[in-house]
């Protein structure tokens, strides 16, 4: 039986949880992506992923899903992590995250990041909201 924490479970069964919640995070179609483009190189990285950050992160109790884009988006724009951010900036809307909000989390983050990293957040957030009209 799986538990949201992941304790107690198996590897298996935290790669099976953690696929769960990536596909509902990222998309099918993301994750299909990333799945088809994994190869001999990437296969341990994808597998490590699945199960660590979706299978046991992810999947914990302490923050909806919500303030866990929250968090993701601001340390990707203080960090820098441009291609990252477009993919999370889709799935902060899948996770009920309104523009509005998106647009007080990039303007939170420009005070403590700066301005630069708030300019390029906003410039990606543009592009991919036109993406997703």
């Amino acid at each position: 039986m799986t538990r949201p924490d992941g304790e107690g479970l198996t590897d298996e069964e935290r790669y099976d949880q953690g696929m769960t919640v990536r596909r509902e995070v990222l998309s099918n179609e993301h994750v299909d992506r990333a799945v088809a483009g994994t190869d001999a190189l990437t296969a341990d990285f994808q597998d490590f992923i699945t199960r660590v950050a979706w299978g046991d992160i992810w999947s914990r109790p302490g923050l909806d899903r919500r303030s866990r884009s929250v968090v993701v988006l601001t340390a990707l724009i203080a960090l820098g992590h441009h291609e990252e951010l477009a993919m999370h900036l889709r799935a902060a809307l899948r996770n009920g995250l309104t523009v509005d909000e998106i647009k007080e989390v990039i303007l939170q983050a420009g005070l403590y990041c700066g301005v630069p990293a708030a300019n390029t957040a906003f410039r990606i957030a543009k592009d991919v909201f036109a993406d997703e009209s």
